[in-house]
Parts: structure tokens; sequence; C-alpha cells
């Protein structure tokens, strides 16, 4: 039997790293019964932002996923991560939610729970590994490796002892930025290895150069899993290269008896895949030593550069990583993790764009430093939580112990559209977006982001500017903003285009007529029915001009309208919730005064440069 095993990444973690989580279920399933072959002790293939990013952009059914993965992969252990009490989403959920949502991913085929909390507090892990214990698989406890001034090797030796308490069955380390150093590795396997006596697994990310030097020192140090990823996915932010570990350790006491001509059958055919997905490539690929400052995981590096470059703000990414300490610093050391990671991120990302520090604070940054994601493993800047929630108390017991059970409201909520108990579920998870999902598969409308073809990468690495992707039009005095998302292939005259007109999706038909020149009136477009729009009519809002106008302080949607025309407001109140970068963030009135006019409505997308509400000011 092998002395070291190992965990392969490619099918989550190392796509979610470097193409933003886009692989569709359809180029995995070609290649699963290679990958059963090789005798991986495990494939991490669900959880993290698989879930999210297969409602939100590939309209499949996570759940299909898992079920179609479990048929594909009879002899291979499938592995999820799980965020403890935030399940797969960005809020911590009731008890009965986490116990039905174990069970029924144990039931589709999750054989190994890897459950660990953002904040590193253990009592939000605690229902969720007692459920993976009653469904009868693996529960593997999680310390989320991170560095600070309250962070050393005790302390997390403590909190694997608190986590083998717990009836864990294995201890993974959770390297997610990558700033675990090979000694400190060597150290932290021993010390839990010796406190524990559990099976201890090593998960680091690439993105500083360090975790396949991390792996080998692990290893001397008696490690019995390391997480590695397909050389066709691997390192830069995401993990250090299966294949390479293997040559590493053959031969030796450590060898992992797995093939590396299989392994390299695999990198073949999954370097062809990513080709197809050119268009979500990170731009950030190779070592990135700013990680050891600014502790970014490697996923949030990736989402931070397509967030700014959406925010045509990427020439301050620089700022965004220099501010990223501060932040953390400021809330506490929380290990930089989802969803820790979103709400650090987006409020640096805020505190750079909006030209003040917690200027503009985040919803999740309050419900942070009112206590209800769990305990700060260090102390807090009060002046920080002064500015951001005021004298609201402050909560000190388990978040969840205040969450009534919620299952059967869940149920109530989405009757009508669910077909099964993982329906109910997918909507628990993302509520806007699982019912938008669930009624375009009651619809028949269900249709994935479009993949920009070969063609369209040659030209975009060119700097072609002849074909803009996004600009505005003014018809009949109306203006809209359109901005071409990617074209599909069609008949030889004719070809579907994916667009967004004022942020709703549709699929546009050009025929064309006439190819001699490119030049205007050359086609005709006809609609080919919307694509999943919601939320407002194509209009130009008014630009600022005066005080009472209230803009955002970057591109997002509209959550919530708080206000009605003819209400009496006071300057900081709420008026208006907009998501940016997953993210929501009230919007405060900039005046006391009376609502004049809304000029948006929930679902709007909305810019910087438009007035969102204009308040009469007294």
């Amino acid at each position: 039997m092998a002395k070291v095993h190992i965990t392969d990444l490619v099918l989550r973690d190392g796509h979610q790293s470097l193409i933003a989580t886009r692989m569709r279920t359809e180029d995995m399933l070609p290649i699963c019964g290679k990958l059963d072959q090789v005798g991986f002790w495990s494939l991490e293939a669900w959880g993290g932002a698989t879930f999210d990013a297969c409602v939100r952009f590939l309209k499949e059914d996570p759940w299909e996923r898992l079920r179609k993965l479990r048929r594909a992969l009879p002899n291979t252990r499938i592995n999820m991560l799980l965020r403890g009490q935030n399940l797969l989403g960005y809020r911590h959920y009731a008890d009965d939610v986490v116990r039905e949502f174990v069970r029924k991913a144990a039931d589709n085929g999750v054989d190994v729970f890897r459950v660990f909390d953002a904040m590193n507090d253990t009592r939000n892990l605690r229902v969720a590994l007692d459920a993976v214990k009653k469904s009868g698989k693996h529960a593997q406890g999680t310390v989320c490796y991170t560095i600070s001034p309250v962070h050393d090797v005790a302390y997390f030796v403590d909190m694997a002892r608190e986590l083998a308490d717990m009836g864990v069955d294995s201890i993974a380390i959770k390297d997610m930025a990558g700033l675990l150093t090979p000694y400190v590795a060597y150290d932290l396997v021993k010390g839990i290895k010796t406190a524990t006596g559990l099976p201890v697994n090593t998960h680091s990310h690439a993105t500083a150069g360090l975790s396949a030097m991390v792996h080998l020192k692990a290893v001397e140090a008696g490690v019995d899993i390391i997480d590695c990823c397909n050389s066709a996915f691997s390192e830069g932010a995401s993990h250090a290269t299966t294949e390479s570990l293997v040559a590493a350790l053959q031969g030796t006491e450590y060898d992992t008896g797995l093939s590396l001509p299989l392994l390299q059958e695999i990198a073949a055919y999954f370097r062809e895949v990513r080709k197809k997905y050119w268009q979500f490539e990170a731009e950030f690929t190779g070592v990135d030593t700013r990680i050891l400052t600014a502790q970014v995981p490697g996923g949030m590096l990736s989402n931070l550069s397509n967030q700014l470059k959406e925010q045509g703000a990427l020439n301050r990414m620089d700022e965004v990583l220099a501010e990223i300490p501060r932040v953390r610093e400021d809330l506490g050391y929380p290990p930089l993790v989802t969803p820790t990671s979103q709400i650090v991120g987006t409020q640096a990302v805020l505190n750079v764009l909006t030209g003040g520090r917690y200027k503009s604070v985040t919803n999740e940054v309050k419900n942070y430093l009112l206590g209800r994601y769990g305990r700060a493993p260090g102390k807090v800047n009060e002046e920080v939580r002064k500015l951001a929630v005021g004298d609201l108390d402050v909560i000190t017991c388990r978040p969840a112990d205040l969450i009534p059970d919620e299952l059967d409201k869940l149920r109530g909520e989405v009757e009508e559209l669910a077909k099964s108990d993982e329906d109910v579920l997918t909507y628990a998870m993302f509520p806007d977006l699982g019912r938008t999902f669930l009624q375009e598969r009651a619809a028949g409308s269900l249709t994935p982001e479009p993949l920009l073809p070969p063609e369209a990468r040659l030209a975009a690495e060119r700097g072609a500017q002849y074909a803009p992707n996004e600009f505005k039009i003014t018809l009949h005095g109306e203006t809209y903003h359109i901005r071409v998302s990617g074209t599909g292939r069609g008949e030889e005259t004719e070809r579907p285009f994916y667009v967004h007109v004022d942020g709703i999706a549709e699929e546009v038909l050009v025929e064309t007529l006439n190819e001699i020149e490119v030049t205007p009136g050359v086609g005709t477009a006809r609609k080919a029915g919307g694509t999943g729009a919601s939320g407002g009519t194509a209009r130009q809002r008014p630009k600022p001009s005066h005080a009472g106008h209230v803009t955002t302080a970057m591109p997002g949607t509209i959550v919530e309208v708080k206000v009605k025309v003819g209400d009496q407001v006071k300057a900081g109140d709420a008026v208006l919730v907009i998501e940016a970068m997953k993210m929501e963030n009230e919007i405060q009135s900039p005046v006391s005064g009376t609502v004049l006019a809304i000029h948006v409505a929930k679902g709007d997308a909305v810019t910087p440069d438009q007035v969102l509400l204009e308040i009469q000011p007294e």
C-alpha cells in the first residue's frame, strides 16, 4: 500500500483557481474512466464555488453533476469542500438545513466532507461534522492556515485537538492562500499527528511558488494525503502538479504507486479542454510573491482580477493588495477563505475605489463586526466597528443558535418550482439565483453563458479594435447600453449574438445581407428571445449634478429599494441595497430631505455615472 496518498483537485479547485470555476460537466465525464483507474485517495469534485457557478453561469443542476460523477467514478472517493454552518452559501443556515444538506450530499455521492469555518471557530463546525458522521461518511475536520500576530503552530495544534475531540476521521491543513512555508509545514504536520494520532492531509496553493516544497516537507513529517492538481490545471493560483510529485516520490519509501503515463494521458485531455475556456483565464497564472504580504487565496486573486477588470480598474490591483492586510487587521485577522476572503476583499476594493476607507461598508462587514459569522481570532478595531455598526449589540454565542429551523419555510417559498429536496436546498443556497434557475428549468429555457470561439481569442490577443463589445446607442430619443458577451455558431447567413441591453440578457440573431465591407446597415437583427431578463426597462438615467442625487460607488445590481417617492429621509439613512462582487452594500442618503424620484427597480444593473434616486434637500 502506498505510504503517501494523493487527492487530485482537477475537477474542482484546479479550474476554480485558473478559469473561474467554468468547466462544464460535459467536459468532465469523458475522462472520468481514466481518472477512476488512477488510484487516487479521492477526487475533489464538488463544493466550494462549483455549486454557485453551476447555477449562476453554467445553468447546470449541481446535484445532477454530482450524480453523474458518482456514476462515472465507481471506484474513487468523491471529496467535497463544505463551509461548515455556511454550507455553500454566504450566510449561516439553521441547523436543520445543515443536516439536510449533508444528508442529501451523501445520498447523491459525496464520500469525504472537508468541513471548514472561515473564522476557525469550531462552534460553527460541530453540527456539519456530526451530520457527516451520522451519514456514515468520512468527516475531515479542517484548520484554515494563515499568518498573523495571533496565529502560530500551537494555535493550529490546539484547534486540531478540538476537532479530534469532535470525532473527525482526519485533519486537513487548508493553506488556501499559499502562505505555508516548508519548515513550518513540517512542524505543523508533526505537531498535529502527535497531538491527535489522526491521518493528516495537506492542501497548499502554488501562488507563492512554495507548495511542492511544502508537500515534500509534510511527507517527511509523516503526512498521509497531499492535495495536488493534474498539470493541465496546476501551478499559479492553483496547486502543485500531481505528475511532478508522483515523480519526485517514485522509488522512495513514500512512493505513491500512481502511473505517470496514465496521468499524462489525462493531462493531454484536459489541456485541450482548457482551450475552450480561454476567455475565463486568470490574469495571474505564474508565481506571485505579493501573496506573502497580501495573503490572498488563489481563487480570490483571479476573482479580484476579473472584478477590477469589470470596474475598469485593473490598474489598481496593487492598491487593493496593499489594502487587504489593513482591512484584515481591522477585522481581527480572520483567515482569508470563503466567505471572509470575499468580505475582506470587497471591502478593500471599496476602500480603494470610493476614495475613503470605510466610506462605504458592506452589509457582510457589518454582520461580521456584530459577531454573526463567529469569533474573530484577534482584536477587532473598535473605531471601525463603531463607524460601521454604531452601538448595536455584538453577539457572543454561536451565530446559528439565533437562527430558528427554516427548512419548512424554505420549502414553502419554492414549493411551486421544487421537484425534490435537492431543489429546495439549491434555492436555500442562493434564493434569487436559485429561483431563477428553477423557473428557467421549468420553462425549458436554461442557457449557459456562451463560450467565445477560438477565432475571437486571436482577435483579442492582437488587440483588435474594429469590433467594440461594449457601447451605447441612441434610437428615437432612448439611449441603450449594449455589451456583447459572445457569439454562437449559426447558419451561413445567420448567427446568434449574446448581448446585454441595459443589463438585461438577450439573444439576437444577425442576418447577413452584404459582406463586401463592414459599414453601418449591412445586417438586420430580430429578437430571438430573452435569456433570463430581470429588472428594469431600457432607459437613460440622469447624470449626477447635486448633493441630492444618490449614486453607487461601483457597478452592480439593485437588490432592494428601501424607500418610495414622498418618504422623508435623514442623511445616512439606507435608501438602496446593491450587490457588487457578490457582496451586498447599503447605499445611504447623502442629505436629509424628501424622496423626489426613483430611477431604479430590483434587478436593475447600475453604474457610478447614473442617478439612482433623487432627494430634495431640506
